[in-house]
């Protein structure tokens, strides 16, 4: 099932995010839903926050990417309670969107390689390290279960270069080819 993605001014994207256990209800459905709601939104990450829920699972998939470049075939992941423990390497400066930011795509900077634990869609405990894109994308989607928008991540003076886009998101003015949750102020 296709689930609204909630867009900038939503609440639950700067809600602090909670831990799951393995018999959270209906996860193998869940994790379906975030997979499709991705794929419709064209995009290549999706975290809990952003369909709503205040719980720490993300999804990545960078096979679309593949065509391009195919060390990204078969990067199909489930993040569940993941902790970055650790960030190295040089400090790289690359555009990112977000699918709660339609429109919107600024140079962030990210570390180059991070360790990451987490527990897969079958709850086995994984510890991993990933470094380029790999890093940036899983980087995005654990900003989201703290709370980050790739916003925080810029200048004041590139937030106000963006502020009418940002605002006409809170109005509900936003046009997309995927299903969102505006906050619709007047």
């Amino acid at each position: 099932m296709i689930l609204p993605i909630y867009l900038y001014g939503q609440p639950i994207l700067r809600k602090e995010t909670k831990e799951i256990a393995k018999d959270y209800p209906n996860l193998k459905e869940l994790i379906e839903n975030m997979f499709e709601t991705m794929y419709n939104a064209d995009g290549v990450g999706l975290a809990a926050p952003q369909i709503g829920l205040d719980i720490r699972l993300f999804i990545v998939d960078l096979e679309p990417l593949a065509e391009d470049d195919p060390q990204y075939a078969d990067f199909k992941k489930v993040f569940i309670n993941p902790r970055i423990v650790e960030r190295t390497g040089n400090i790289v400066k690359m555009n990112e969107g977000c699918l709660s930011l339609p429109g919107i795509s600024e140079a962030v900077e990210r570390e180059e390689a991070i360790r990451i634990q987490y527990l897969d869609e079958n709850f086995n405990s994984h510890d991993e390290t990933y470094s380029g894109f790999f890093a940036r994308c899983i980087q995005h989607e654990y900003d989201h279960l703290e709370a980050t928008l790739l916003i925080d991540h810029i200048s004041g003076i590139r937030k106000q270069l963006i502020k009418s886009k940002l605002n006409n998101m809170l109005k509900g003015k936003v046009n997309c080819h995927y299903r969102v949750k505006a906050v619709n102020k007047k």
